[in-house]
This record gives structure tokens, sequence and C-alpha cells, in this order.
């Protein structure tokens, strides 16, 4: 059979297109930014692969797919988020509690991504965020690693991305 597949991703500064774009080439899927597709839009797909950066702990945009979850449930769907900092072992299950409700969690495949960080791409309320979030991490007597490596990020732009990560979602998506 047949399945009609779609990548839609909300980014920032491009870490999440960048898959997004390589997974819907993979798989041979339409792809959308978040902000230019609906419910409606959803419902005419068997496949969703969904992605957005992780901001504060949120995966962002993913509201288009929770608040439309009823709806969907029956298709097959898939969420990868990226984020700067390194994986840790809890930390995909601590995003996926933090974005899903226990039922979303048992249908919804989920993925975590290292993406990268580019201080120049934000918009000006992000870089606002950011600068406040720097002091606060520049005051501080005893850093952690993950937080001097935020302070080094501020300089120079980072990329971790690397399309070998989509492995299992293309995977997924084929099976």
């Amino acid at each position: 059979m047949f399945m009609k597949k779609v990548v839609i991703y909300k980014s920032k500064t491009g870490f999440t297109k960048k898959y997004a774009e390589w997974i819907a080439e993979e798989i041979g899927a339409d792809i959308y930014e978040e902000d230019k597709t609906n419910e409606e839009h959803l419902l005419s797909y068997d496949l969703i692969v969904y992605g957005g950066g992780i901001y504060v702990s949120g995966i962002s945009g993913v509201k288009l797919l929770t608040r439309n979850y009823e709806k969907i449930k029956d298709k097959k769907l898939i969420v990868f988020a990226t984020c700067l900092s390194p994986i840790k072992e809890n930390t995909e299950s601590e995003i996926k509690s933090l974005n899903f409700t226990e039922q979303q969690q048992e249908k919804i495949n989920f993925f975590l991504l290292r993406g990268g960080f580019d201080y120049k791409r934000l918009s000006f309320v992000d870089k606002l965020l950011m600068s406040i979030l720097r002091l606060m991490l520049k005051s501080k007597k005893n850093p952690t690693p993950d937080e001097k490596g935020m302070l080094a990020v501020y300089v120079k732009s980072v990329d971790w991305t690397n399309k070998k990560y989509i492995d299992p979602i293309v995977k997924m998506c084929n099976e």
C-alpha cells in the first residue's frame, strides 16, 4: 500500500530544517514548515514526521500535533527534536514526558538529535533571552561542563548535525 508521507518542521536557526530535509529526501515525503500547515493538511497524510528544536524543554511547534492528536492518532506519527547539549541517558524520556500525554507517548515515536547553535541566526527576542542566560551563566562560581559549553557557543557557531543520526527515523518510516 502506498503511504502519503509528510515531514513538517519548525526551525529557528536551520539545524532542525537540515534534518527535516534529509529525512524528506530519504523517505520521499512532502516537506512543509510548521507555520505553513494546518489540521486539514495533517489529515491528508498517512505518515507524519514532525521536527522542532528544544527550547526550555519544549519542542518548538509540536502543539500542531498535540492539539490535533485525537484526529491523527491512527496515523503513523514520528517526532524528532534537536538540542544543543550532548544527549544524556534520560534526556530523551524527560523531553518526551514534558511534551506529550501518556497516551501520546505510547503512540508517538520520538527521537532526540543533536543539532547546533548559531547566535547570529536568532530573532531579537531569542537573542535577548540568550543574553540574559549568558549573564546568569557567567556569574556562576562553578559552572557545569554543559554550562561552560553554552558560554563557548556564543562566540562561535557550532553544528553537530550528522546525516547518520536520521537512520533510525528513516528505518521506522519505511517499516
